[in-house]
């Protein structure tokens, strides 16, 4: 039981740097609370083995890495007005990647998230469909809606934009073509954002930070500029962060996340790799083998659907890269 001089809050992570997170309360107030030191010495379970789909973390090794996004209880000590993060709720949902630099490891890059809108620029910097279908396969294998967002249209043209991509519509995706300088849409992201907590993800310079100041204004993020000379943007985040929403315009969160230059699946089952494309999934239980790898077997529906057009060649290409790569994983993934 709590004593007297203790005042408990429920809260949503919106960042941390060196130990202190910021976190808004149910009641919209902004605290800064430090991590209770039983927290970071509790859980040192190990993530088992199998799908990152499949997996149900022990709520001991989701303390140890507390992400933007979490719901937490904070708890004040009237003695001295500190506050602390005393308990963290279990996630209904995350996004997850592999810790960058070659490291084993899971990082989690925001939790309780309803959808992931994955960002990309129609020209500069020039987009990249395979980096993009990795963005989306992680999203797929942590079980959220992927969104597509085409952001800087005006530099090439939305009837361009939109022929270059169509082959995600005929995925199954919704693709949003934007332009925050032509305002182009703007109205319909806004809506597609509002009352959910929305991952915006992707490659530094495309325009994420821009794209959210022109939906939201008063959240005055931080916006990058595209360096001409190796035509890589600059990153200008440094971390996670979760701006909440107007709550006259929906509510909701949108997290801010920094530019990936490196995409790790993490924890991915080989086997599962095909449901990760949503135009495979009226074939995959069709083919004459049940563990059908669809690379060069006989009776491969998916394989016949990419002689029809209905799987298109590039998302093929796609899915066999993915999956040498992971392939070629340490077994102890």
């Amino acid at each position: 039981m709590n004593s007297d001089n203790e005042v408990r809050l429920l809260g949503t992570c919106l960042s941390g740097t060196g130990g202190i997170w910021s976190v808004k309360t149910d009641g919209g107030d902004r605290i800064e609370a430090s991590l209770a030191g039983r927290l970071k010495k509790s859980g040192s379970g190990r993530r088992p083995d199998g799908s990152i789909r499949r997996d149900t973390m022990s709520a001991a090794s989701q303390k140890l890495k507390l992400a933007v996004g979490d719901r937490v209880v904070l708890e004040r000590d009237e003695d001295n007005g500190s506050w602390r993060i005393n308990e963290v709720l279990p996630r209904r949902s995350k996004l997850a990647r592999r810790a960058p630099g070659g490291g084993h490891g899971e990082r989690v890059l925001a939790a309780n998230v309803d959808q992931v809108l994955i960002v990309f620029a129609a020209a500069k910097p020039e987009p990249h469909p395979r980096m993009l279908d990795r963005f989306l396969v992680i999203a797929e294998a942590n079980e959220l809606t992927a969104r597509i967002v085409i952001n800087k249209v005006d530099l090439v043209g939305e009837r361009e934009a939109r022929e270059r991509f169509d082959v995600y519509s005929r995925a199954g995706y919704v693709v949003h073509y934007t332009s925050v300088k032509k305002e182009i849409g703007i109205a319909e992201l806004k809506d597609a954002l509002a009352g959910n907590v929305s991952v915006l993800t992707g490659p530094s310079g495309v325009g994420k930070s821009s794209l959210v100041n022109g939906l939201f204004p008063g959240l005055n993020l931080r916006v990058g500029e595209i360096s001409e000379s190796v035509n890589k943007g600059r990153h200008t985040t440094v971390g996670a962060l979760a701006h909440p929403l107007p709550d006259d315009q929906g509510g909701g969160f949108v997290v801010d996340t920094p530019g990936l230059r490196e995409i790790g699946m993490w924890a991915l089952a080989l086997r599962e790799l095909d449901d990760c494309f949503p135009e495979f999934r009226p074939h995959r239980g069709e083919c004459r083998f049940q563990d059908c790898a669809h690379v060069s077997e006989p009776g491969c529906k998916i394989r016949e659907a990419l002689q029809k057009g209905e799987v298109a060649a590039a998302r093929y290409d796609s899915y066999l890269k993915i999956r040498e790569e992971i392939s070629s994983e340490d077994p102890s993934w």
